[in-house]
């Protein structure tokens, strides 16, 4: 029996089908001489720091730097019902070898590699490493399966950067959330990210916008302008002396320019794309594309390479084909180029991002609108990409008037190319347009034309501030972190991976650090008050870009073999170390973090208001006691949520009715009223008391 570990129960039915394991059991799928089961996602985390010691349990400032020697896991609470069936399957006599098939990335990876580890299982692993879900591409698949030691590198540095994470996320948050006085969430990768944010709204805040202005002169068939003047007194003086008189051609540059097409997507390039013409965040996209993988309509998302292989060149050539038919372009000649996709050397764990043929069978109109706008976006690309380039006829003139220069600049478009597919797509979105031309069409010139008489005026304008980072453009920006120090032969550093960059977005939203709000154009991504207190308050080896796409690279280096592990984390760990002792607190920080607070009641220990804070509701009357904690030992076994509205019914009424209570003993739900029973003490308890039926 060989026993097949996915990511996700979609997918285990999927390779299920093909295997022949249609047989349903509790948790997995038998047949054929397969079992074939699944994660539900990440079963395995690296230990709490209570877990180390029991004092950990508390946030304390002496207790850091918390700095695991022998790292420790554990099972997550909501998927111990799955990882016991994985236990008891991979540990079964019966089961002979065991492949991976979790995502064929460093995340699957590490999923799949805990899970083993934490079963205690020896047994030989092979690695399933695919790009698509097509019937075809798993049974390819499983025919060329890998040995998993192969994929060792891989594993280091995906724990790497678990580890990393958890030793800068554990040390820097306690450590300014303590000093602060409130919850701080401080991430490797996420505080560099804010602090981008933070740094475009201080430049567009510094910004002060000065006047420029330009004389235009205009020519009858055409208008040229001068180069920008600082003083307007200046401008009104060419004007005058060039009014009413006689312009030449003094330079004319004619030439023809070749726009080649674009490439194919890799994750980041189509979360751009989605997020300027569809307004879908970077997280949505992700999910979007994930969910198409999963339905064998497209390729693997998280991917960061935008070429295909040569094995893949035919069929690429009867996917264009399905795209177009579909999509209705039958009727503009496509001049399929598949070879300017396709390198092998640009492709390395994942080829570019694509549809698959399962599209030619499938309802698209049966699809939920986010997802069939995602692969028509996806077919669009593949047309552009390989299509003919789009051939413009660029033109430069330089005039002179009385000793002043003027110059215009015309192009018109010979041939669309590629451009014709993207402009019925675009076109169909209402909301975005081409523009086929960005500079004027100009009449037929000669080097040797003369204008008069030519009228001249003065024009202001005003310098523009840098714009407020988009979905989009922040992704470019995480992207590109760190390439103005890199050198042009070496590989591109970043803030976080494709994978990744979603999640950190939509982390930092969340932690109340960073917020969306809409803009002239669509949304824009804001530092809240929080998020600029932070980033003013940290020292600049948690907020630099640079360092942390320099950490980045090194992940990539342990995933090719390159580094040792225990080099990059002894890193990590020197940094926290000197941070706790070195950093300090910043003058006048209480100005930084004043905290909203808002009454939810009457303390009934001393009569003072109970406000809400991030931990919880506390007494406004520092000299009592008298909270009630969020993380509350009650509440959490009962998997519920001390909420504002029930904090003040048990402070109102002194119990507050609640539904759905999990009991732990039985694992169903029942509703019953909490009743605050506070005896003066340290912590206040709670009972239990249940309707009369």
């Amino acid at each position: 029996m060989q026993f097949v570990v996915t990511e996700k129960n979609s997918v285990a039915r999927s390779i299920a089908a093909v295997l022949g394991a249609s047989e349903k059991k509790k948790g997995y799928l038998e047949g054929n001489g397969y079992w074939v089961s699944w994660c539900v996602g990440h079963l395995v985390e690296l230990a709490a720091p209570s877990e180390y010691d029991e004092k950990y349990a508390k946030w304390r400032t002496e207790d850091l730097p918390i700095l695991p020697v022998n790292w420790q896991f554990s099972v997550i609470e909501s998927t111990k019902a799955q990882f016991n069936v994985l236990r008891t399957l991979m540990n079964d006599a019966r089961v002979t070898s065991i492949i991976c098939a979790t995502d064929a990335g460093r995340e699957g990876e590490l999923i799949f590699r805990l899970v083993y580890s934490l079963c205690g299982c020896t047994k030989p692993v092979e690695r399933l490493w695919i790009s698509s879900l097509e019937d075809a591409a798993i049974a390819e698949g499983f025919r060329n399966l890998r040995p998993a030691s192969e994929y060792d590198s891989l594993y280091h540095a995906a724990l790497c950067r678990a580890q990393a994470d958890w030793l800068v996320g554990i040390n820097a948050t306690r450590l300014f959330s303590t000093r602060y006085h409130q919850l701080l969430n401080i991430g490797r990768v996420m505080t560099p990210t804010l602090a981008l944010l933070v740094e475009r709204e201080a430049q567009i805040q510094a910004f002060q916008s000065t006047p420029f202005y330009t004389v235009q002169l205009d020519c009858g068939s055409l208008r040229a302008i001068s180069e920008r003047l600082t003083e307007r007194a200046e401008a009104e003086r060419i004007a005058l002396l060039c009014d009413g008189k006689e312009a030449r051609i003094s330079k004319l540059e004619q030439k023809e320019r070749l726009e080649q097409p674009p490439r194919l997507y890799d994750l980041t390039s189509l979360q751009r794309d989605a997020n300027r013409l569809l307004g879908y965040t970077a997280q949505q996209t992700l999910d979007y594309a994930q969910s198409l993988y999963e339905k064998k309509l497209a390729s693997y998302p998280r991917t960061d390479s935008r070429y295909l292989t040569s094995h893949m060149e035919s069929s690429t050539q009867a996917l264009v084909n399905i795209a177009a038919k579909i999509l209705s372009f039958n009727a503009i000649p496509i001049d399929c180029n598949v070879a300017q996709v396709i390198d092998n050397g640009k492709v390395t764990d994942h080829h570019a991002l694509i549809p698959t043929a399962g599209i030619a069978e499938y309802d698209l109109l049966s699809l939920p609108v986010g997802e069939r706008s995602l692969l028509t976006l996806l077919m669009v690309r593949l047309l552009c990409a390989v299509g003919t380039p789009c051939r413009i006829h660029e033109t430069a003139v330089t005039l002179e008037c009385e000793g002043v220069s003027f110059s215009v600049k015309g192009k018109q478009i010979m041939d669309m190319g590629w451009k014709s597919m993207e402009k019925i797509y675009r076109n169909a979105l209402k909301s975005v347009t081409v523009e086929e031309i960005s500079a004027q069409e100009l009449p037929s010139l000669n080097d040797q034309m003369t204008f008069l008489p030519v009228k001249a005026f003065v024009q202001e304008g005003k310098t523009s501030p840098p714009k407020s980072y988009t979905e989009a453009t922040l992704l470019s920006a995480m992207e590109n972190a760190g390439a103005e120090e890199t050198p042009n032969d070496a590989e591109r550093k970043g803030l976080g991976t494709p994978a990744t960059r979603a999640g950190i977005i939509e982390k930092l939203v969340k932690t109340g650090q960073i917020e969306r709000k809409k803009g002239k154009k669509g949304y824009v991504l804001l530092p809240t008050q929080k998020g600029v207190s932070l980033i003013t308050v940290l020292p600049e080896e948690l907020q630099s870009p640079l360092l942390t796409a320099e950490w980045e690279q090194k992940l990539k280096q342990i995933e090719r073999g390159e580094l040792e592990p225990t080099l990059f984390l002894q890193e990590i760990t020197e940094m926290v170390q000197g941070l706790v002792q070195n950093s300090h607190p910043v003058p006048e920080s209480s100005v930084l973090f004043a905290e909203e607070t808002k009454s939810i009641g009457v303390c009934p220990r001393c009569g003072s208001m109970v406000v809400e804070r991030s931990k919880g509701f506390l007494c406004s009357n520092r000299a009592c006691r008298f909270a009630l904690w969020r993380q509350n030992p009650f509440f959490a076994a009962k998997k519920k949520e001390l909420t504002a509205a029930i904090a003040s019914a048990l402070l109102k009424e002194g119990r507050a009715f609640v539904k759905g209570l999990y009991s732990p003993k039985t694992g169903k739900t029942y509703d019953a009223a909490i009743v605050l029973d506070d005896s003066g003490g340290q912590y206040v308890n709670f009972k239990l008391e249940f309707p009369q039926k």
